[in-house]
């Protein structure tokens, strides 16, 4: 891969599994320092971190910052300065999710989706940009979703702050928009990873049917390309964004999702 972020320095938080990790490694390999974030199994951290490091030809950064709490996102971007040096790159992809219906969606597990999904993504694009305009150049890309742009039952938490994720974006990009920065959101659709996919055989056996059309008519019923969106695809729109000859792509929502807000 040909390396357009040479001597940059990127943070992409949620980046220990799945799509996060996918932008690690993407960013990695085109030359840029990485930082992770994450939290999960302290294995699979090591592990994360080792397949970055190496595909970074050095040892990548982490921050375990525990994203419902503002002062541990201003403090992980500050890790972030002192670790690389500066930071050219933020990428918020960090995000949980549960679904209930609204008079019974626990107010818990609204706070939490909110403080992650979106306040987290407020405070460290608030916390990098100073650093961004002193250089004279940045990228802030948020990982939303098609739920950014439509919406479903019972995911009311997650779709609201989805929605907020995509108003930022706009907004941020209006106030860089005569800089070097830009601000864009990413919006996929049913990305493959371990913990979507495990979703397919309950689907299966609650609706009697084999896993194939679990998948295709129940899991991925509102995407009509009938297949996952992997989660490289994302991974190089995210490139795409932080590399050259993107200057003028600035406060975008990109669909990434088989056609599902085209229906």
């Amino acid at each position: 891969m040909e390396r357009v972020l040479e001597g940059r320095t990127a943070l992409v938080t949620g980046s220990t599994s799945g799509i996060g990790l996918a932008i690690a490694l993407a960013y990695a390999r085109a030359g840029a320092k990485v930082m992770l974030n994450g939290l999960g199994a302290p294995d699979a951290i090591a592990a994360a971190r080792r397949e970055v490091s190496e595909a970074m030809g050095g040892e990548a950064p982490f921050s375990d910052a525990d994203l419902s709490k503002p002062e541990a996102v201003r403090g992980m971007v500050a890790a972030a300065h002192g670790a690389m040096g500066s930071l050219d790159i933020l990428v918020n992809n960090a995000g949980i999710q549960f679904t209930a219906p609204v008079e019974s969606f626990p107010d818990d597990k609204w706070d939490a989706i909110l403080a992650i999904n979106l306040s987290a993504c407020f405070h460290a694009t608030k916390a990098a940009l100073p650093g961004m305009r002193e250089r004279g150049w940045g990228r802030v890309i948020n990982i939303a979703s098609a739920h950014g742009l439509v919406a479903s039952e019972h995911k009311v938490a997650y779709v609201t702050a989805k929605h907020g994720v995509v108003g930022m974006t706009k907004v941020v990009a209006l106030e860089v928009a005569r800089t070097p920065i830009t601000c864009n959101a990413i919006c996929p659709g049913f990305v493959r990873t371990p913990l979507a996919e495990a979703q397919i055989g309950p689907l299966a056996k609650e609706h009697g049917v084999s896993e194939e059309v679990a998948l295709t008519d129940y899991l991925l019923e509102k995407q009509p390309s009938k297949r996952w969106v992997e989660v490289e695809e994302v991974a190089g729109m995210a490139l795409y964004l932080a590399g050259p000859n993107s200057g003028a792509v600035n406060g975008t929502a990109l669909s990434i999702d088989g056609g599902w807000v085209a229906a």
